[in-house]
Formats: C-alpha cells, structure tokens, sequence
C-alpha cells in the first residue's frame, strides 16, 4: 500500500460526508432559488455551481493529501500574492452593488479579500506557531500579538475601503480566536477588545458609509417597532423576514408559486447568495433550516474535535483559524436575514453561490483534513532503540 493511498484510506469520512452533504443541500437550495428566473442566465446558476464545488474538490483533496507543514511555505507568497490583488482591486477594480470587491478576468469574477483571508490563516498559523524560534525579542507575547495585528489589519482595511463590510468584518473573529489558541496572555486581549470598543463611534461616524450606516438604524429602528419605509431602506429587510415567517414548520414547498421569491421581492442576484436562507426557509420552513443548522453545528464540532488531536500547535491554529472564519459567516449570514445583525454582503458557506468562495471554503476544509491526516509525527511514530544489558556470568 502506498503512501498516498494511506493517507486517503486514513481521512476523517464523517467530516467529508458532511460536507458533501451541506454542499449538495447549497446546490438544490440555488436551484430553487432561481429555477424560475427562464429569461435570465440566473436560471442555470445553480448548474454553475456544481462546476464550482468539483474545482474546489480537486484543492480540497490536494490540500488533504499534502502534509500542512509543507503548505505552511506557501502561505506568506500567496498571502502576499493575493493581498497585491486585493489592493490592485480596491482603486482599480469595476464598482459591483457599491463595491470594488471583484476583479474582472472576463471569463470569470475573482474575489481576492476570500483568497487573502485564506493566505491570511496560513501565514498567523505560521506565524504564532513559529516566530519565537527566529529570535528571543519574538518570545514576548506583545511583539507576536502587533505582528499578528499587521498580517490582519492591512487586509481588513483595504477590504473595508472596497465597502465590502462583511469581508472585513469576519478577520475579526478570526484574529481573536487565533490569538486566543496562539499563546497569547488574556489580558492582552482585554485590552484589545476595550480598545475596539472605545473606538466603536469613531469608526461608524467616520468609517462607514452612509449607506450602511441606513442598515444600522434600520435595523435598530425596526427591533424597537418603529415605523420604517418598506419600500426603501427596510425593504430588504422586511421581505426577509416575511419570508422567514411565512414559511411556518414544514415550508411552502418547492416551485410553490405563491412563495415571496417566487414573486420576486426578494431581489434575484441575492437570492441565490446573501439572501440564500430567507429562500430555503420558505421553502421548507423551520424543520429545514433547523437541519441546515445542525449540519453547520456538526461540521464545526467535527472541526473543533480535529484541533484536539492536532500534532503541533500550528495544525491547531489552522483548524481554529477555518472555525472561527465559518462561524463567521453562518453567524453573519443567518444573523442579518434574521434581524440580528445589520445586512451585509456576506455568503452562507457551502450553500449560497459563489465560486471564489466555494473553492476557498473547500481548500481551508482540506487543511483541515490535512491536520487530521498528519496528526502522528513521523518521528514520533519511530520505534525507539531499546537498551540492551547483557549480563555476565
């Protein structure tokens, strides 16, 4: 038996399984999204998707199969490499829904912020793991904590100047829970985290938009009862919600012609990505989003159980890292269509379509898997010598 067929017999089934089950869930839940959009090329999205999700196999089995201390050399080029293409997109990029988030290749769009925070997770891996080897003065937590802070917030900010809020926003949870696994004192990140907070109102009065400070109030507005324009600014939000509601236990059912989608007050580019949930909860109500949800809760404890057994603390931080960045966006997404987070562009993963992503979402999880497989030392696994003593007579 060969190596390489080892370590394929040797990969977590039950993780895989998983995902293929989510992923299959997210290409019936695009497809009844948009099945009904005939004079459109929103119709075959869907079909799109499923090209996407065999791409990002392809890097999720190559990433499984390679030992992640290998990748690890990789990462500070393709971090460098696709935050030059996040900064290229930022002034020079086409302005989509408000944003300059995409790069135009003409055959296909490219989000390079999904492909920075995937280096990103690599190259803090890398660096809370390894960088007190290099020199003593890396031994102190505070200079391992303001390079980590530097690896993050230079993405975070040229994201966050492309308006794509919730690209930015999700280095934040991802960065804490580094951190937090990287050895790093917790009254460091009480500090950090009472920093942020005091700076809270400067960076809504200063830093966003105006038109997502509107999502903030109206959200906020709406939660306390009052009176907001339908047809506006609340109109997103709202029609979600209808949605949500309307669709009761057991759903309105599929191609049911009478469901909100299906009249199209939910708008049809963000059915099928950002406002994927409002769809799939319509259809088949809560017994169906709760299954969606548990899939989400069985993935990420899966996860979690791989960082236990990790061999090294790098192979923790990465799989803590691919946590923290899914919960993000499961939290974010399902979150905003449910009013209790402010509405912004961010994808369900695995489910909502979307190729950049998907693919990014599938590597990460073969990294995961890569941890899972390489979790015995080679060296460790080594029989040892044993001492002989000869006894004379």
């Amino acid at each position: 038996m060969t190596p390489l067929f080892r370590k394929f017999l040797g990969l977590n089934w039950l993780l895989f399984a998983n995902i293929i089950a989510l992923a299959i869930f997210g290409i019936f839940a695009i497809y009844s999204a948009c099945w009904m959009r005939e004079q459109s090329d929103l119709a075959t999205k869907w079909r799109e998707q499923v090209y996407w999700m065999l791409l990002g196999l392809v890097f999720f089995f190559a990433a499984s199969l390679v030992d992640y201390r290998w990748i690890r050399y990789l990462g500070i080029p393709f971090y460098l490499g696709a935050l030059g293409l996040v900064a290229y997109t930022t002034f020079f990029g086409p302005v989509i829904n408000e944003t300059r988030a995409w790069l135009d290749l003409g055959f296909i769009r490219l989000q390079p912020s999904q492909l920075a925070i995937a280096g990103g997770i690599i190259v803090l891996a890398l660096t809370l793991s390894t960088m007190h080897r290099l020199h003593p003065i890396f031994r102190n937590p505070f200079v391992r904590l303001v390079v980590s802070g530097l690896i993050t917030a230079v993405p975070f900010l040229f994201v966050l100047k492309q308006g794509d809020f919730g690209s930015a926003i999700v280095w934040v949870p991802v960065f804490g829970a580094m951190v937090l696994i990287g050895n790093i004192p917790i009254r460091y990140l009480v500090v950090i985290v009472l920093t942020v907070t005091m700076f809270l109102p400067f960076a809504y009065f200063f830093g966003l938009k105006d038109y997502q400070k509107k999502r903030i109030t109206t959200q906020i507005e709406m939660l306390q009862g009052k009176k907001v324009n339908i047809l506006a600014e609340a109109y997103s939000a709202y029609n979600n919600l209808l949605a949500i509601g309307s669709g009761g236990w057991g759903g309105k059912g599929f191609k049911n012609p009478e469901t909100v989608n299906h009249k199209g007050f939910i708008s049809p580019d963000t059915a099928i990505n950002d406002f994927i949930f409002p769809v799939l909860a319509e259809i088949w109500g809560f017994r169906g989003s709760l299954l969606m949800l548990g899939g989400f809760l069985l993935l990420l404890m899966q996860c979690l159980y791989v960082a236990f057994y990790s061999r090294d603390l790098m192979g923790r931080l990465l799989v803590v890292g691919v946590v923290a960045l899914l919960f993000a966006h499961i939290y974010q997404n399902v979150g905003m269509n449910l009013l209790i987070m402010p509405i912004t562009g961010i994808p369900l993963p695995l489910i909502s379509y979307g190729g950049t992503f998907s693919v990014v979402i599938l590597f990460l999880l073969g990294l995961v898997q890569s941890v899972w497989v390489h979790r015995i030392d080679p060296e460790a696994a080594k029989p040892k010598p044993q001492l002989r003593i000869e006894h004379l007579d």
